[in-house]
């Protein structure tokens, strides 16, 4: 069967964050995992598809980890983030050329196994459709709201666990995110501000094993994950 063939795409990854939650010594993105760090692990998936002509990594200014990884490939280009995730994608998204890469790819930093053919099957089914969408998983377990007690169980037909990389045209949403900073409205991933700007977001299930790295525990369950697929 022919290998579809994907327009330029470029790939924007905000790794500025400082990982408060991990407790750690270093920004989460930095921790090692099975010998490389989270961020190497996050990023080879991306590069290894042929269609991504540049990865831009926004990392902050006074950034000291950096250099000591693995990450040489000349796709790579360093931006400054910014204050919140949401800031760091705006500025790389702004350094991309929207005539040649028409669609770009986001993804997280502490996303370290989200597997290839996932990103492939998002980047197909939103060609095929004309419009962006995201990598999701359906909820599974039962939801409950409240804080200290349950308030009332929420029905999850129809809920999505969001993931990453979402996809969609570079200049729309250049657009649509700082259309929706302007306008005071919380930018929790891309597909947020897409929604903002009433554009459709497709929804492409990918694996439930797709974890953001935000807890120690989470680190465990990566390498556990890691081993596995070996």
């Amino acid at each position: 069967m022919a290998v579809q063939a994907f327009p330029a795409i470029a790939a924007v990854i905000p790794a500025a964050g400082v990982g408060q939650r991990m407790q750690a010594d270093k920004p989460k993105q930095y921790l090692r995992l099975h010998g490389k760090t989270v961020l190497e692990h996050s990023v080879q998936p991306l590069l290894s598809l042929e269609s991504v002509g540049q990865l831009y990594l926004a990392l902050s200014a006074d950034d000291p980890y950096f250099a000591a990884t693995g990450l040489t490939d000349p796709r790579i280009i360093r931006v400054e983030g910014g204050a919140e995730r949401v800031h760091s994608v705006l500025n790389a998204l702004q350094h991309i050329d929207a005539v040649r890469y028409p669609w770009v790819l986001v993804h997280d930093a502490a996303r370290p196994l989200v597997r290839r053919a996932d990103i492939q099957l998002l980047i197909e089914r939103c060609l095929a459709a004309g419009h962006g969408g995201i990598l999701a998983t359906p909820v599974r377990d039962t939801m409950k709201r409240g804080q200290q007690q349950v308030q009332h169980t929420v029905d999850r037909t129809d809920l999505w666990h969001a993931l990453t990389p979402q996809f969609f045209p570079t200049a729309l949403l250049t657009a649509a995110i700082g259309g929706a900073l302007a306008a005071g409205v919380a930018v929790t991933d891309e597909a947020s501000a897409m929604e903002w700007a009433q554009q459709s977001v497709l929804l492409v299930e990918g694996h439930s094993d797709n974890l953001k790295i935000t807890r120690p525990a989470d680190l465990q369950l990566a390498a556990f994950y890691l081993e596995q697929n070996r």
